[in-house]
């Protein structure tokens, strides 16, 4: 079982880059539309 982990993890790691970088856009958009009642 670990053998297949690290085997998917090796296999995708450009996908799973696009994966945490989606993640990580989504946070900011989640933080900024949280904001947006205080600022106007």
């Amino acid at each position: 079982m670990l053998s297949q982990i690290k085997t998917t993890l090796t296999e995708s790691q450009a996908t799973l880059l696009q994966d945490a970088a989606g993640a990580a856009a989504l946070m900011v958009m989640l933080i900024v539309g949280l904001h947006l009642p205080g600022l106007i």
